[in-house]
């Protein structure tokens, strides 16, 4: 009892700090900045939302029963894996492409690893095919409101699947290209890193327009935080506004090329190429949403 609780001490209490910063404060705070990367794409029940019943009410469930589902399951996978750590070091110094598999290499040996591992591929197929569904439904509301390139492809409905089977092959393809990056460890974090600071911007953009200038205009659906909406959101805007700034960061002090992380180029790169095209072209022709639900009186008149 009294081994485990020294263990139990030394796992929960200890930093140890293994990033390239010399400031333990500072490593300390980049540490958010992996769970990060993990905790995305829940709002896909939003992307799919008109293909679900009683859309209003499930998508936020959904949402919340999907980050208490992770971040519970992850945090349990964190301390078996801090409790199963004997050496940070050694791991991070492992020939294998993951420190993750080199952990469950020296637990479970070589039988159990490809076990367990193999449970991880098919996680992580599902996770991508997931995503590819969420994907091809944001490209299909855009190329609705004719606010893509080749829109009127993108948007076609499948007549047999009722789904817009062209913005699904185009998204297949596209996270294809995207997939070659993974030969480039550089190329590869640096574009995860915009991604997930793409993401909690367009998660933390509606959430700060509704504690601002929506207090007062929006109307409440079927599922509302009530008053706690104000304390809810202003924290996650904070928090987005804290995580964004890590996410820029390069997970050393002295950094290389290789080592650099280019994410705030990408980001940047995105805001100036969105901003010429609205400014040159789109301001011009793009109307904003399109109405694409014609009520039953209005058929029949």
């Amino acid at each position: 009892m009294c081994v485990f609780n020294e263990l139990s001490e030394v796992t929960v209490t200890s930093l140890e700090n293994n990033t390239g910063w010399n400031n333990n404060g500072w490593a300390f705070l980049l540490s958010f900045a992996a769970p990060m990367w993990s905790l995305t794409g829940y709002d896909s029940a939003a992307h799919i939302s008109e293909e679900v019943s009683g859309a209003a009410r499930a998508a936020p469930i959904a949402i919340l029963v999907s980050c208490a589902a992770v971040g519970g399951m992850g945090w349990l996978l964190i301390i078996a894996v801090s409790f199963a750590t004997v050496s940070v070091p050694a791991l991070l110094e492992t020939e294998l492409a993951l420190p993750m598999g080199q952990l469950l290499l020296d637990v479970l040996g070589k039988r159990g690893m490809l076990a367990v591992w193999s449970f991880v591929i098919i996680a992580q197929f599902l996770c991508g095919a997931a995503q590819g569904v969420d994907a091809s439904r944001v490209i299909f509301a855009f190329a609705r409101d004719n606010a893509l390139p080749g829109s009127r492809w993108w948007k076609q409905i499948n007549q047999h699947t009722q789904t817009p089977v062209n913005a699904v092959w185009l998204v297949m393809i596209l996270s294809a290209f995207c997939g070659l990056l993974g030969f480039s460890a550089t190329a590869f974090t640096s574009l995860a890193g915009a991604s997930v600071i793409g993401l909690y911007t367009s998660y933390a953009t509606p959430i700060f327009l509704r504690v601002t200038s929506g207090r007062e205009k929006l109307v409440p659906g079927p599922f509302s935080l009530g008053r706690w909406y104000m304390p809810v959101g202003s924290v996650a805007v904070i928090w987005v506004a804290f995580i964004v700034v890590l996410l820029s960061f390069p997970s050393s002090q002295t950094t290389t090329p290789v080592q650099m992380n280019y994410a705030s180029v990408i980001v940047l790169a995105v805001f100036i190429f969105a901003a010429a095209s609205w400014i040159l072209s789109a301001r011009k022709w793009f109307v904003g949403p399109l109405p694409n639900i014609v009520a039953e009186e209005y058929k029949t008149s």
